[in-house]
């Protein structure tokens, strides 16, 4: 963080500014205030700010005075904003020849303010990446500067003189993700995987860039002439590294390797297209080795799993079936695997199958707090990194559900399926749907109407259509009524599909029917 002093005479100014910005968003915090000149000298000398806000007028030492005294001492030299309620082009002008960051005017305005922070943030930035020594390097700073924009060539040239790296050679990004089943940084891995590393590529006291990124990740920058000095295929060399850093840090790690480029200024490109790899986690086959040069050209998949997949495990969750919900589960992660889906689309997916899990709980009227494994599932992201982790948590989420939802309805597979039955035989002339009938019995309705399949032979929609052609014919024998008021009577409201249904089941028309039927009397 820079340091910031705020100097005005008017206090109600120096709050004003304190509060109208998120200093610490911007890499600033207010070290210290001041109401006059005088005092702010001293300030300057004691608290070394990196910034001064200054208003141009003020008691005893005005703001001009101030900065002029501060340069002409020579000592320590903070970079100066000047606050101004006069737009006086003779005081701006005055304020520039001392060097002055800028000159704002009273009311100041939030958005300047930031736009005028942001700029003097990059410069402090840029000024501590070249006053760095080869004995106390900014590694956090010199490697953040490096991945996130191109340095100007000043600062590169700086950078590599220190380090004693060339500009023009080889390097690469590379993501180093712990994927030790905790929380991010529960276990600091920073200086050990540092240590790993500089035996690794002989670097023992030399500077290695490295750092700390979210989500158990590491970031760092293989030195060149480890790089150059390769005779294996580019992966064969990588999986050694991987192998040799698993060893040393006794956990499972997964490294996201970024395109090689020619140029030290280049390393934020193959810091992007490290970050890319990171959608590739979940491709089948690439053994912890995920690289840019392999990958980035692959399509991926956006999207939840096939409907026929999900009903498919929502079904054997509902039969407590261990083998086919396992099946389902395997053909799912298969699924991940083979069509890259993204991590977005796998948790998408995890979480419809969690949803759709815990209402056929809440519709049975149970908690889903009772199930164990459901606060892994929910925060699986911040401890799971890889599918085998993600799969196990998974089942054993799927299988507790499948358990807790035999359990509290009372009964073990498919005894419900007769009360359906004698429900649907009672109510077939009213206007029934299997939705309805699932809801009313607390069960998934693919469930309910693969079950009924399984149990009675036929759909669910070709059984209350049976039903209702037989209670047809037997209108059509024992009553005079008309045929659409027949077809009103056994719960089909359109006379046409009726008639059409009818002949289907019976190869004649409703009328024939009851002609043949009395011809028999």
């Amino acid at each position: 963080m820079h340091k910031v002093l705020i100097v005005d005479d008017e206090l109600f100014v120096r709050k004003g500014l304190i509060n109208l910005i998120e200093w610490s968003s911007l890499q600033f915090h207010i070290c210290g205030e001041a109401e006059n000149g005088e005092q702010a000298l001293n300030l300057i000398k004691q608290l070394t700010p990196d910034l001064v806000i200054v208003d141009i007028r003020m008691p005893l030492l005005d703001g001009l005075e101030l900065i002029r005294q501060v340069n002409t001492e020579g000592g320590y030299q903070p970079f100066f904003i000047i606050l101004s309620g006069y737009p006086d082009f003779s005081y701006a002008q005055q304020a520039f020849r001392y060097n002055v960051s800028n000159y704002l005017l009273k009311p100041v305005d939030e958005h300047e303010l930031t736009a005028t922070l942001k700029k003097i943030a990059i410069t402090l930035n840029q000024k501590q990446l070249l006053s760095m020594t080869r004995e106390k390097p900014l590694v956090e700073i010199v490697i953040e500067s490096l991945v996130q924009a191109e340095p100007d060539e000043q600062v590169m040239t700086q950078i590599a003189n220190t380090l004693g790296f060339p500009l023009s050679s080889s390097y690469t990004y590379i993501i180093a993700e712990i994927q030790d089943k905790l929380a991010h940084r529960v276990i600091d891995y920073l200086l050990p995987l540092q240590t790993s590393l500089q035996r690794y590529f002989y670097l023992e006291g030399q500077p290695l860039l490295i750092h700390v990124r979210a989500y158990n990740q590491y970031g760092f920058i293989v030195p060149p002439l480890w790089q150059d000095e390769q005779v294996d295929a580019e992966r064969m060399s990588y999986t050694k590294l991987l192998h040799s850093l698993e060893k040393d840090l006794v956990t499972r790690i997964a490294l996201f390797v970024g395109h090689k480029v020619n140029h030290l200024k280049q390393i934020v490109d193959s810091r992007i297209s490290a970050d890319e790899c990171l959608n590739y986690r979940f491709a089948a086959g690439l053994n912890g080795i995920f690289m840019a040069s392999e990958l980035l050209e692959l399509p991926l998949y956006y999207y939840d799993v096939d409907e026929k997949l999900h009903s498919r495990l929502l079904y054997e969750v509902e039969a407590n079936h261990k083998e086919g919900y396992r099946d389902a589960i395997h053909a799912i992660f298969i699924a991940f695997q083979e069509r890259h889906f993204t991590p977005g689309a796998v948790t998408n997916t995890i979480r419809r199958s969690m949803i759709s899990t815990i209402n056929i709980i809440r519709q049975l009227e149970g908690d889903e707090k009772d199930l164990v494994w459901l606060e892994e599932l929910l925060n699986w992201q911040t401890k799971y990194r890889n599918l085998n982790q993600l799969s196990d948590v998974f089942l054993n989420f799927i299988e507790e559900a499948a358990e807790y939802i035999a359990e509290i309805r009372g009964e073990k597979g498919e005894g419900n399926i007769e009360k359906v039955k004698k429900y649907i035989d009672g109510h077939f002339r009213e206007n029934i749907y299997l939705k309805g009938i699932a809801a009313d019995f607390h069960m998934n309705s693919v469930y309910l109407g693969q079950l009924f399949r399984k149990h009675y032979g036929m759909y669910f929609n070709e059984y209350v259509l049976s039903l209702r052609i037989e209670e047809a014919k037997r209108l059509l024998r024992q009553t005079k009524k008309r045929v659409y008021e027949i077809a009103e009577m056994v719960g089909i409201h359109n006379a046409d599909y009726f008639a059409t249904q009818f002949e289907k089941l019976e190869k004649m028309t409703p009328t024939d029917y009851r002609n043949q039927m009395n011809d028999h009397k």
